[in-house]
């Protein structure tokens, strides 16, 4: 030991700081003594000893030798634990600075990169910060951290999509040199860009396609780096993937969204997540990944008035209830992670919350683990932190009790062997009662009562207030015997010979001396909430979706036998009048009078119509972001990254007997994303909304959104005429064809030559529109005027393919007989009209008119309201167009399916056919006709009567919440750390995704882009 002293005092007296004085080399040896010390969070010692010097552990342990010279620091009755370790923050990073013009709707768009220097072309890819570089300590950010027991941060600058390294700094109060104790420690990621003004991205979306372009640029920058000159942000991205790899998340399925590009590049992030993960475990577990957990619960809300109660959503009142179980249910999934005090109001509201996962599920073991040793273990400085050993930095704290009970309290908090204090008034915790007896002519017995704040009580036959002070040895004790002029001050002063047996001096009324002593009764020691008696705690369940009318488990396929229905086929059998429908294993496997199968559900159509589900071809639901308007092509960007399995208008379309729907890319630019088939599983995830084995489609856009008609005064982004639109398409395409030109020029190559070419550059935006002219991926086209719509199929027989749907296209039977020749598909509306100059030639009798001349045509929503009542949408075409009502319902079934080319598993009833069926009250193109069952793969999604009981239920659910939460009212204990906030009500924008909102009043300034990005 006296060797393991001696070469830590000599390492420690090398420096190459100047002393401005006299130098002053004493190293601090302390011992504390007596303690209970939990080394890990497995191994607990008791009465034991540690020892430390020159901010190290020098030895841990019951049978410590202490040195002669080391200062003993008595801690019986106290814990020793190590200090926590916040496993993310930006402590001692500079606070992102925005523009300090602020945000200007109207200024022109800021293209391209402001960032000078030999760096890429995108400001938010901030791979060039170096935490080290802009780290400074500040003890005024440290001191509330330390004051909630951490001792070291992980920290990086928060600013970007890539955001460059982060340290693991101490939180100790010295000079920035010393407490940084890994400098590379971390690179960080997210998804927004941060204070980057520049217009791309604009989007989730778009933020998801930037990084991967990154890593693919990263690749081949790595492979070919003269190919382009120095890319600072390339070369940085590059050297940094072989660091521990963080994303902030901040959300269930933002989690899963970052999961999904580190699997597609072969990095596993440790992702920090948003605090309710516990909706959507099973997901998080199959991530592999290790989570950052924030303990940012929600406070209760205020409930009084109930008009505002009205507009809070059930989920948002079960999200107060469940959230503190999120740690826990990490724990019990088996789930590693670590804790964070980011996104706390305070750092003082981490202890308490923390105590409230506790007590909601968390073991302490796996509290102590997540904040000790997971983080040190992740970031590489479980050598130096984490554990009490001999060797690591003395970081640790000293309790009055185990830290993660109620009544602990933090005395202070010693970090590279430094005190910080924390409570150290008190200590020396003697409150309790005791027996005091003062022997002088008589002897006399009383009890002594120690309280908080230097309280004392000495009861006889009557209770006497008085007052204690107690510093570890010297005691002293008084109070006031008698009343007016015959009171006296009583004194007692004294040591103590151990922290509870005291003995001394005290003076009576009379003058004279006396011996008094005290021996300790009783106390109100606090337990380990594992030894506390808990209570069952009533919290409702996790229902998929996490939102109202979801369900406890997902609803299964089941066989079914729909009976004497009026079964309308969409396909050549025409309506079929008191038919049986058999489905099974999610396929339509009979149809016809008199069917039986046993053990199926049966389900009496009598006097009902059964027809195929409602195909919406044009849909903006069920995705975080649509636009990416941030430049002219943005064809790499994909709706399927950003799909929302929580959008309630999912269930709402469902009730409308919508069961697939084409989510489609906004029409902020002429060659807009990448659009995505769903079937509406309500409740499945992401994936699991997919429709499987569908071609891919795209969105593009012609006309006045594109051009930028209501926002000219500040656009600078080409193009800004029709023509300006049509010359994009061609530059577009013109590239395309080179870049394929030039990958086919490198795969045609030999081996030999292959091995010393330079592969092209992998272009995720030719790579979609190369798919385009290899009819791999098709278009649907966001059109209106007649023109315009045959300059786009001129230009898709320039370049070799076919436009598979213009959509909108409100001129469309001025031009239905070039469409037929082409070949293309019409996506219309029933009847809007005149809400912008492109659609006064809007006409009720088009999309008749289209079916007529023999262009495939389909009615769409485009809007989340209307997509409920697609089937009288359709039935309009009979009234205007006299079409009839088979040729009406095909509008929204078999038509959008053919033109989606999927109308070999939907669009009609059909033996082998995917069962996305619909059970109506009535005819199917009546106002009066509802949705009793909305089948989707032979699985009930929709249900009527469940329906109506699933409201009573929800109204129950509400109330219990709602009187919990006036319980934590009367109560703050049981509701949110920061106490009372007023409720948020929800109030739902009109989803509507195009430009037509002049007809409803409202004056929009570039109505679409505004309003689809919400």
């Amino acid at each position: 030991m006296l060797a393991v002293l001696g070469f830590a005092q000599l390492c420690m007296a090398q420096t190459t700081f100047p002393v401005n004085g006299v130098a002053d080399p004493r190293s601090g040896t302390y011992a504390f003594t007596h303690a209970t010390i939990v080394q890990d969070a497995n191994k607990t010692l008791n009465d034991a000893t540690l020892l430390i010097q020159d901010g190290k552990i020098v030895s841990v342990g019951e049978n410590v030798t202490i040195p002669k010279d080391a200062v003993v620091v008595d801690c019986s009755g106290k814990f020793i634990y190590p200090s926590f370790i916040d496993a993310y923050s930006s402590y001692g990073m500079p606070v992102p600075q925005r523009s300090a013009a602020g945000f200007n709707f109207r200024a022109p768009a800021q293209l391209t990169s402001n960032q000078k220097g030999a760096y890429g072309w995108n400001q938010a890819l901030r791979t060039d910060i170096e935490g080290i570089r802009v780290f400074s300590a500040d003890d005024a950010k440290a001191k509330p951290l330390r004051e909630a027991g951490f001792g070291a941060v992980v920290t990086h600058h928060p600013d970007g999509i890539a955001r460059g390294t982060g340290i693991v700094a101490s939180l100790a109060n010295d000079v920035d040199n010393k407490v940084v104790l890994k400098e590379r420690a971390s690179a960080h990621f997210s998804f927004s860009k941060g204070t980057s003004s520049q217009s791309y991205p604009g989007s989730l979306m778009g933020s998801i396609a930037l990084l991967r372009q990154t890593f693919l640029d990263a690749d081949w920058y790595k492979n070919n780096p003269k190919a382009e000159g120095v890319n600072l942000s390339l070369q940085f991205f590059n050297e940094q993937r072989s660091l521990p790899q963080v994303f902030e998340a901040g959300d269930k399925w933002q989690d899963l969204r970052a999961d999904k590009i580190g699997d597609e590049f072969g990095v596993q992030y440790i992702i920090k997540g948003g605090g309710n993960e516990y909706q959507r475990l099973n997901e998080i577990k199959a991530t592999n990944a290790t989570f950052i957990l924030p303990l940012n619960f929600p406070a209760a809300m205020d409930v009084d008035d109930p008009a505002e109660m009205r507009f809070v959503g059930i989920d948002q009142l079960k999200t107060w209830e469940l959230a503190p179980t999120n740690p826990g249910a990490f724990e019990k999934a088996g789930i590693p992670f670590c804790l964070t005090t980011d996104e706390l109001g305070s750092a003082s509201e981490f202890l308490p919350n923390l105590r409230k996962a506790i007590e909601y599920g968390l073991s302490e073991k796996a509290a102590m683990e997540a904040l000790t040793k997971n983080p040190a273990t992740l970031f590489g400085v479980y050598d130096q932190i984490g554990s009490l050993e001999a060797g690591k930095w003395a970081n640790f704290m000293i309790t009055s009790a185990p830290v993660f009970s109620d009544k602990a309290t933090i005395h202070s908090n010693w970090i590279q062997g430094m005190k910080h204090e924390i409570k150290e008034s008190n200590y020396f915790d003697v409150k309790g009662q005791y027996t005091l007896t003062m022997m002088g002519d008589k002897t006399s017995t009383l009890k002594l009562n120690l309280k908080d704040g230097g309280v004392a009580s000495f009861i006889d036959k009557d209770t006497i207030n008085g007052k204690y002070s107690y510093d570890g040895k010297m005691v002293k004790l008084s109070y006031t015997k008698g009343r007016g002029q015959n009171a006296t001050d009583i004194t007692l002063s004294g040591v103590a010979t151990t922290p509870q047996q005291w003995n001394g001096q005290g003076l009576d009324e009379k003058g004279r001396y006396f011996i008094w002593k005290a021996a300790f009764d009783s106390g109100l020691e606090a337990k380990s909430d594992s030894a506390r008696e808990k209570k069952p705690m009533e919290l409702g369940t996790v229902t998929y979706p996490f939102l109202p009318f979801g369900n406890e488990t997902m609803p299964k396929q089941e066989t079914m036998l729909i009976k004497n229905a009026t079964v309308w086929t969409s396909d050549k059998q025409g309506i079929l009048p008191a038919t049986d429908v058999l489905v099974k294993n999610g396929k339509i496997a009979a149809i016809g009078k008199n069917l039986n199968e046993s053990g199926a559900r049966i389900i009496d159509g009598t006097g009902k119509h059964l027809s195929a589900g409602i195909i919406d071809e044009h849909s903006h639901i069920a995705a975080a972001s649509i636009n990416e308007g941030g430049q002219s092509v943005t064809s790499e960007v994909r709706i399927k990254d950003n799909i929302d399995p929580e959008d309630i208008n999912i269930y709402r379309q469902l009730s409308g007997g919508v069961t697939t729907s084409h989510i489609l890319h906004g029409s902020a630019n002429t060659i807009g994303g990448q659009t995505q088939l769903i079937k509406l599983r309500w409740g499945a995830n992401a994936d699991g909304m997919m429709f499987e084995g569908s071609d891919g489609f795209i969105k593009f856009a012609l006309g006045e959104n594109v051009k930028r008609s209501s926002s000219s005064l500040g656009n600078n982004r080409f193009p800004d005429s029709r023509m300006g639109v049509e010359q994009v398409l061609n530059d577009a395409f013109n590239r395309a064809t080179d870049y394929q030109k030039d990958w086919n020029t490198y795969n045609n190559l030999d081996s030999k030559k292959k091995a010393l070419t330079p592969a092209p550059r992998r272009d995720l935006e030719l790579d979609a529109l190369v798919e385009i002219m290899n009819s791999k991926r098709f278009i649907t086209c966001h059109s209106y005027v007649q023109s315009e719509i045959v300059g786009m199929m001129r230009i898709a027989e320039k370049y070799g393919f076919v436009l598979n749907t213009f959509t909108h296209i409100l001129e469309g039977y001025k031009v239905a007989d070039k469409m037929k020749a082409h070949g293309a598909n019409a996506s219309t509306f029933s009847d809007w009209w005149t809400y912008k100059m492109e659609v006064v030639d809007a006409i009720p009798q088009n999309a008749a008119i289209m079916t007529k001349v023999g262009v495939n045509t389909a009615i769409n929503s485009d809007d989340a309201e209307m997509a409920r009542r697609l089937n009288q949408e359709a039935a309009k075409s009979v009234k205007y167009g006299g079409l009839s009502e088979t040729e009406a319902l095909n509008l929204v079934t078999i038509n959008p399916a053919k033109m989606l080319h999927v109308d070999s598993k939907v669009g009609s009833i059909a033996v082998g056919k995917d069962a996305d069926l619909v059970l109506w009250s009535d005819n199917p193109l009546s106002i009066y006709a509802k949705s009793l069952y909305t089948i989707v793969d032979g699985t009930v999604f929709y249900d009527r009567e469940k329906d109506t009981q699933m409201r009573e239920r929800l109204k129950d659910e509400k109330q219990r919440l709602v009187q919990k939460m006036a319980a934590a009212k009367r109560s703050p204990a049981a509701g949110g750390a920061r106490g009372m906030q007023r409720p948020t009500p929800r109030f739902e924008y009109m989803n509507t995704c195009t430009d037509h909102y002049h007809s409803h009043g409202l004056l929009v300034i570039d109505a679409e882009e505004v309003i689809e990005n919400d």
